[in-house]
């Protein structure tokens, strides 16, 4: 296991596509969970959110799908802060499914921290937030990497 525990779930009947598999979409929603449990573990849970209507919004998300997941399968996701500054957040996360040593799928974030009110517009994470976000990077940031990282999707001539 590679990064810090942050969420688990079962994988739900209306996840499996026609295949047997977890179908691509629910990979998504189950990293977004993954996000919010995130958010809660650094500060910026619901009580925050309500209080201040600053949030996370993500900007940019890369996914791979690595090993198949069943339905059978019960899930974790683990969390490596890759880096963050004032306002955002680098953060790389792993899915397990339960008996299996590989990560059967990874999933990079870019997060962004942005008051709601009036307009949305980037803001710098209060201190405490800061410091919640800088603790779980030196927990999580020096442990090794379960799936590849982000990389230009592109095709390749063949000449």
């Amino acid at each position: 296991m590679a990064g810090v525990k942050i969420y688990d779930t079962a994988v739900s009947p209306q996840w499996i596509d026609y295949n047997g598999h977890l179908r691509d979409g629910y990979y998504s929603v189950i990293f977004s969970s993954a996000v919010d449990a995130l958010m809660d573990r650094v500060g910026l849970d619901e009580a925050y959110r309500k209080h201040t209507g600053c949030t996370l919004y993500t900007l940019e998300m890369h996914l791979h799908f690595l090993h198949e997941v069943k339905q059978s399968d019960a899930l974790s996701v683990q969390v490596r802060i890759l880096a963050a500054d004032r306002k955002r957040i680098h953060a790389a996360l792993e899915m397990y499914a339960e008996g299996k040593a590989e990560a059967v799928a990874s999933c990079e974030f870019m997060l962004l921290h942005v008051s709601q009110n009036p307009e949305p517009r980037a803001v710098a994470f209060p201190p405490e937030i800061a410091a919640a976000i800088e603790q779980l990077r030196q927990l999580s940031a020096a442990l090794p990497a379960a799936g590849p990282g982000s990389r230009t999707i592109e095709l390749r001539s063949r000449t």
